[in-house]
């Protein structure tokens, strides 16, 4: 089986039925394929074969559903770009994939400028501007019938690195169908007709839950942005089924003084993950949404790997802590706790690194086997977070082992800051670290050791980051010193020294919001 043939499928057996939602605008399932056929049509006549990758840039709209379908009825590799990413990243994830073609929304042609002269591969940069309707009005309505096969690459999403350079995690066309059955076996079943909001890119996580919907002929409901008020007003008014947030957006949402009340008789799943999520913020949203909660564990390299509902995240399980968990091990996905340096399993209830194993998970690294031979193991996806299961299955995530900083769902690897804080030339060493956050879970922290003789100030050293990661990178605080930053004896830098005094009163190292 592969995307293509299935999505086809779907909207033969659906074709009258509303399958996209964009503000006003509304498809039905055979105008969104006819949409995707065109759009596939367009590409091809670029150029474009089968497996040539396709970056693009965009936030969630009609033109992004076009882009779904039409680059797998052309059997093109999607390659998404992150709209809060740097110039120097888009190049980046763009030139290590080899993408002939990019398409960027109208309102964020600016930030790819000059790219096609930059870049020796990217022969063409498609702008949806107000002439893009016309453009693809202009292309047959025919299918292509581009042949596709399960094995073919189907996205290269990018996840960060510890040395600064984004990582491209390919999947199959069959891997990210496994990924989409295990993210919805626990989860109520999908009847036609049901609605799925989308308050993240579809070209990202939020695209996890996208293919599962149109497949069982539901609707996929687009909002470009977050706004707490809006998302609660179109969560009731569609009505709104199914739904994924990230821990930052449930808190907003469940806290948010016209929340409670309202009819949530519709919703059948309201799903977070991508961080770890606080006790206040889980017991807050059931108490605004009911038992229609439920929290995942996975990676963009393998996921999912675990699950859990209502029944199971808020009872009361003898030898278990469901709320401070992050599920059991779902059916199909292998789970375990491996000695970080032998990397051979530890007894229940030690600690050690989460490894995970899932049909939906990466190939391996796109074009880098040297990053795949460290983070795979005899088949074992290794994920850099020190947990334990208990006796009776739960995950508990208590600690990172090579200092990634989760804000808001968003991965900040500390080498990024150094780098561009140890840039400035008053700075002689950096180290970042997560602290705690009550509105992002975790929020990155610098110490800097300075020369003493040029002036810099930590808003300074914080603009410095904003400027060259974004602005969601910059540090919470800097301090300055000119007190050397504490070292191992082979002279690494301790940062989990640094850092202990922020958790202090913590039972784990891991924050949630």
């Amino acid at each position: 089986m592969d995307v293509t043939s299935l999505m086809r499928r779907a909207a033969t057996f659906n074709a009258d039925r509303e399958a996209i939602v964009a503000r006003d605008r509304r498809l039905t399932f055979a105008e969104a394929w006819v949409r995707g056929c065109r759009l596939a049509h367009r590409l091809i006549d670029l150029g474009l074969q089968p497996g040539d990758r396709l970056g693009v840039l965009e936030a969630n709209s009609i033109e992004a559903a076009d882009l779904f379908a039409g680059a797998a009825i052309a059997n093109l590799v999607k390659v998404p770009l992150y709209p809060r990413n740097t110039r120097a990243a888009h190049l980046h994830m763009l030139g290590h994939t080899g993408c002939k073609a990019l398409i960027v929304s109208g309102e964020m042609a600016a930030d790819v400028t000059g790219f096609a002269t930059e870049l020796e591969d990217l022969a063409h940069v498609v702008v949806r501007d107000d002439h893009y309707e016309d453009w693809l009005a202009g292309a047959p309505d025919t299918d292509p019938m581009v042949p596709v096969s399960p094995d073919d690459w189907f996205i290269i999403r990018h996840t960060g690195g510890t040395t600064g350079e984004p990582k491209g995690v390919g999947y199959t066309h069959k891997a990210w169908l496994d990924a989409g059955r295990d993210w919805f076996y626990q989860f109520p079943p999908v009847e036609p007709g049901d609605k799925c909001l989308h308050v993240a890119p579809i070209s990202h996580g939020s695209g996890y839950l996208f293919l599962p919907i149109w497949l069982a002929g539901g609707c996929n409901v687009l909002l470009e942005r977050f706004e707490p008020a809006e998302v609660l007003d179109v969560m009731e008014s569609e009505p709104i089924a199914y739904v994924f947030m990230v821990p930052t957006m449930l808190n907003a949402v469940a806290r948010h003084p016209s929340a409670a009340g309202r009819d949530w008789t519709a919703l059948k799943c309201l799903q977070t993950g991508a961080a770890p999520i606080s006790d206040d913020t889980a017991l807050m949203a059931r108490a605004v949404f009911g038992d229609r909660l439920w929290q995942g564990y996975g990676q963009t390299e393998a996921v999912p790997v675990t699950m859990m509902g209502p029944r199971e995240w808020f009872a009361d399980v003898e030898g278990s802590e469901p709320l401070r968990a992050a599920g059991r091990p779902l059916p199909f996905a292998d789970l375990a706790i491996l000695d970080a340096a032998t990397h051979e399993p530890v007894d229940i209830g030690a600690e050690g690194e989460i490894a995970i194993r899932c049909d939906g998970q990466m190939s391996g690294f796109w074009d880098n086997p040297e990053a795949t031979a460290e983070r795979v193991h005899d088949g074992w996806v290794l994920t850099g977070d020190i947990g334990r299961v208990d006796r009776n299955g739960y995950l508990y995530v208590v600690d990172r082992k090579d200092d990634m900083i989760i804000s808001g769902g968003f991965n900040i690897w500390p080498a990024e800051l150094e780098n561009v804080l140890t840039d400035h030339p008053a700075v002689v060493e950096a180290a970042v670290f997560g602290v705690p956050s009550e509105r992002w879970g975790e929020s990155p922290m610098a110490v800097v050791t300075v020369d003493g003789r040029t002036p810099v100030t930590a808003t300074e050293l914080q603009q410095l980051v904003a400027e060259r990661l974004g602005s969601y990178r910059k540090p919470v605080d800097v301090t300055i010193s000119t007190d050397p930053l504490p070292k191992s004896p082979v002279g690494k830098i301790l940062r989990k020294t640094l850092r202990e005094p922020y958790w202090e009163g913590h039972t784990r190292r891991v924050a949630g919001s």
